[in-house]
């Protein structure tokens, strides 16, 4: 087996252009999938590699890139003949740019309001799949020289904070906490993805951000991450489809099948993701 390179190409948003109608596969609808176990998510083997060829094109919310990227490695390896391509951003301006023509395989949304800007577009055949959830967490410099301990701190006089925009998952999430714990906050910026909020804090432009559990992780180091209780009730989760006259249908059955894997739900609680 030849070795790949850790380098992956990604994908520009795509602007105007035939519109290109999503579908989902034969995939269990998110109600069913909340409630199921690793062992009951289909079998990586599913598809037969001889049926498994060419370039895959997956929409993936940015939160989704290193455990996406790790997935999309090990599904080139298991069909030889394979490339995955990713384009990771915001998963509203990725639902955006599907429903105005980009042309795409796989979307997998970092919530169920960003998924049905596709559905509403008759871009899916069913209901789509949950097959993940995730967690917020405010993540600060290093050393937390601001002492943030809790939510309220993100409110203290002096502090600059950054945050998703509004219609981003991880911005409605993070007004969401804010909202139950009936605080006010204006950052000095909205992002319009969750990694651009976290370099902030990255770059010390910004004391802190609130973005997910799995991005501070990703991190590794870089920053640290200030647990809080309210994250628990603005938990997202996070759906996958198949779409309408995808260039690869094939391929992308078997992608999303390795996700919902066991092998695949590995990779994700890994990298900190929430079993659905």
């Amino acid at each position: 087996m030849t070795t790949r390179p850790t380098h992956r190409r990604t994908l520009q948003l795509a602007v105007g252009g035939t519109a290109v109608l999503l579908t989902l596969s034969a995939c269990s609808s998110s109600d069913d999938s909340a409630g199921a176990s690793a062992s009951s998510a289909p079998s990586a083997g599913a598809s037969s590699a001889g049926d498994v060829k060419g370039t895959v094109t997956v929409f993936a919310a940015a939160s989704l890139k290193e455990s996406f990227t790790e997935l999309g490695e090990e599904f080139e390896a298991a069909h030889p003949g394979t490339e995955v391509t990713f384009n990771f951003g915001g998963s509203d301006a990725l639902a955006a740019s599907i429903t105005s023509g980009a042309p795409a395989d796989v979307f997998a949304a970092a919530s169920p309001k960003t998924m049905q800007i596709v559905t509403d577009a008759k871009g899916a055949a069913g209901e789509p799949a949950t097959f993940v959830r995730n967690q917020l967490e405010i993540a600060v410099v290093p050393g937390n020289p601001k002492d943030v301990a809790t939510l309220k701190d993100l409110t203290k006089s002096g502090m600059k904070v950054a945050l998703c925009a509004k219609e981003v998952p991880c911005g409605a999430a993070a007004q969401k906490a804010l909202d139950g714990a009936g605080l006010k906050l204006t950052p000095v910026s909205y992002e319009q993805d969750v990694k651009s909020a976290l370099t902030k804090v990255q770059l010390k432009e910004v004391d802190a951000s609130v973005v997910y559990k799995t991005d501070v992780k990703a991190a590794a180091g870089k920053v640290e991450g200030v647990e809080f209780p309210e994250s628990a009730g603005a938990v997202n989760d996070y759906p996958i489809v198949l779409l309408k006259d995808a260039p690869n249908a094939g391929a992308a059955e078997a992608f999303i099948t390795l996700v919902r894997s066991e092998q695949g739900r590995k990779v994700l609680s890994e990298a900190g993701f929430l079993n659905p």
